[in-house]
């Protein structure tokens, strides 16, 4: 890969998901891309990228490789205490409660909070989660994991909203019906206008916000605050701050933020 075929894909990936790929990532870019040249027939990256202009269905599918998605359950435990020891007793009183999980990669965050939620609220609850690869996405909505996934979760939710494979799924888990009948997934770029979501109590936007510059950071986080009703909670990663980005929010934890 040339330095120009590089700074293509730097432009590209800027221009669909919004996100910023430094110098330092064109070994792994390479790495990602790869095969889909040797799978295309494509003799270069600059066929490759031209292929991209072309076909729709490819160009997500790149999107898809080149944007990170690592994930796993109960990632950053005290957000998940904090949800279920201070967040979900404020709603009492509300008969229904909406969580957006805006960039729910493969569904781990998104059914971790389902397990808090099934376990802690006796009221009407949902989840909502969104991600810009369609590829995660379809394996979000299965909800069918690698035991190996399961080391995280803790063992009372284990046994109660996870299911275990036998025969063909030996080695794998799901995540019981009547957790997944509360949680929906979309695919949405948060970069570019919201769809019609509707409005939440808590939104978890963790660890996010680290691929993008600043004016991507604090439009995204203007949109998806518009979505946030007041008094509701707004959750990035640990090593994120808003400090600086955007206003009426009162820093409650590290990295837990409400509206004012």
């Amino acid at each position: 890969m040339t330095l120009p075929e590089y700074q293509r894909i730097q432009t590209f990936l800027s221009r669909e998901a919004g996100i910023s790929l430094g110098p330092a990532k064109q070994t792994l870019v390479m790495g990602r891309l790869g095969k889909r040249l040797r799978a295309t027939n494509c003799p270069s990256y600059d066929a490759y990228l031209r292929l991209l202009n072309q076909d729709s269905e490819e160009r997500q599918r790149a999107i898809d490789l080149l944007t990170t998605n690592e994930t796993y359950f109960f990632r950053e435990p005290k957000h998940f205490a904090f949800l279920a020891e201070q967040a979900i007793p404020v709603w009492n009183n509300q008969e229904t409660v909406r969580i957006w999980s805006a960039a729910s990669s493969s569904g781990e965050e998104a059914y971790s909070i389902a397990m808090v939620l099934a376990e802690r609220r006796a009221k009407s609850w949902e989840i909502f989660g969104s991600d810009l690869s369609s590829q995660v996405l379809s394996a979000a909505e299965k909800a069918i994991y690698p035991m190996t996934r399961a080391e995280k979760i803790p063992k009372p939710y284990l046994k109660r909203y996870c299911l275990r494979g036998t025969g063909k799924q030996e080695g794998f888990f799901s995540i019981a019906p009547e957790i997944r009948r509360f949680v929906k997934f979309s695919q949405i770029n948060l970069n570019s206008t919201l769809p019609n979501v509707g409005d939440f109590d808590m939104i978890f936007l963790r660890n996010v916000l680290i691929y993008f510059e600043a004016p991507q950071k604090k439009s995204i986080c203007q949109r998806l605050l518009q979505q946030l009703r007041p008094g509701g909670f707004f959750l990035v990663g640990h090593s994120e701050s808003l400090n600086g980005i955007v206003e009426g929010l009162q820093l409650i934890q590290p990295a837990i933020y409400r509206k004012e």
